[in-house]
């Protein structure tokens, strides 16, 4: 049976990767993306692609008529400061196109859904390592919409058939490590773009929010999974839900965490040069540490994470950066 497969969000920085990974396993992908953020430089020759918006009822019921075995939804808004400034972009972009996909994957022979969602979902951890079974309380607006969906989600499997995955990702890092995608990430807020920035100079300098924490090092440390480990999982997922598997909601993450200070002397020491920084107050609502356990996806999925060392994810950015310098 052909392995057939719809990406939403399919041009976008973990999309591309999670494409490259089905085509790479034998899969077919269609990907449908509005490039708002995603990128054409990015998609895989062999995908084929639909430019248009998942609000869009009626090509998006034009594709799930088609019967894909598995539908991947990665199309959201996701930098966490920016939903507490728009709260109504993440409202219609998150919540309106997520309700429009499930409503019409209901009405469709599509139902199998993997969607990507967020550690975000847990808010401040109460302990660590964060498993499934961690209250889920959002300290940001976006973080509320991955968990609404994921609720909705849930309602719709009861009540319509429909079957899902959800994948709660740590932080996503790092670039295809043959070097096949070399369109970086639109617009990035996360910790290691930054630092790459700042070590071409496109940034005058790296804000360290807080050295005042309790760690080893007094920065915050976060649990880094390069995009490889993601994509992976989720073609796991997909062949999971493909042979009749149980609905999952599962921790993509290694259950290590490298502070501020760590990545930015690993970038340091690959690169060959210094990281122009300055420590600067707590960030509101930054927690201490976060780290995942990841032992439900190894037990459902057969999942764990093999290139998630520092090194991988930092060796693979910086030549990605490097790379797209070259070409512009």
């Amino acid at each position: 049976m052909e392995k057939n497969v719809l990406v939403i969000g399919g041009a976008g920085y973990i999309g591309s990767h999670v494409v490259f990974e089905l085509i790479d396993q034998g899969w077919r992908v269609t990907i449908l993306d509005n490039l708002s953020s995603g990128l054409r430089q990015n998609l895989h020759p062999q995908a084929r692609f639909v430019e248009g918006d998942l609000l869009d009822r009626a090509l998006l019921q034009e594709l799930l008529r088609e019967g894909y075995q598995s539908v991947v939804y990665l199309a959201a808004k996701k930098a966490a400061g920016e939903s507490m400034v728009k709260p109504e972009l993440y409202c219609q972009q998150n919540l309106g196109g997520g309700q429009v996909l499930l409503e019409e994957m209901a009405q469709s022979p599509s139902k199998n859904l993997i969607f990507s969602s967020t550690a975000a979902v847990y808010g401040n951890p109460q302990y660590l390592p964060l498993d499934e079974g961690h209250p889920t309380n959002p300290m940001n607006y976006y973080g509320y919409t991955k968990l609404s969906f994921e609720q909705n989600l849930a309602w719709f499997a009861q009540l319509k058939g429909l079957r899902f995955v959800v994948l709660r990702y740590f932080n996503a890092a790092g670039y295809d490590l043959r070097g096949r995608i070399t369109g970086l990430e639109q617009n990035p807020a996360n910790l290691i773009p930054l630092v790459m920035e700042a070590l071409l100079g496109e940034r005058d300098e790296l804000r360290v929010f807080g050295q005042d924490y309790n760690t080893k090092d007094g920065t915050g440390e976060r649990d880094y999974i390069h995009v490889t480990d993601l994509a992976r999982a989720h073609r796991l997922a997909a062949g999971h839900l493909n042979q009749g598997g149980e609905n999952l909601t599962v921790n993509l993450g290694t259950g290590a965490a490298h502070t501020v200070l760590e990545i930015i002397q690993e970038a340091e020491q690959i690169s060959g040069k210094k990281v122009p920084y300055k420590v600067v107050g707590r960030r509101e609502g930054d927690p201490c540490s976060v780290l995942a356990d990841y032992a439900l996806a190894q037990e459902k999925l057969g999942w764990v994470p093999k290139f998630s060392a520092l090194e991988p994810i930092l060796s693979s950015t910086w030549k990605a950066y490097l790379a797209n310098q070259a070409q512009s």
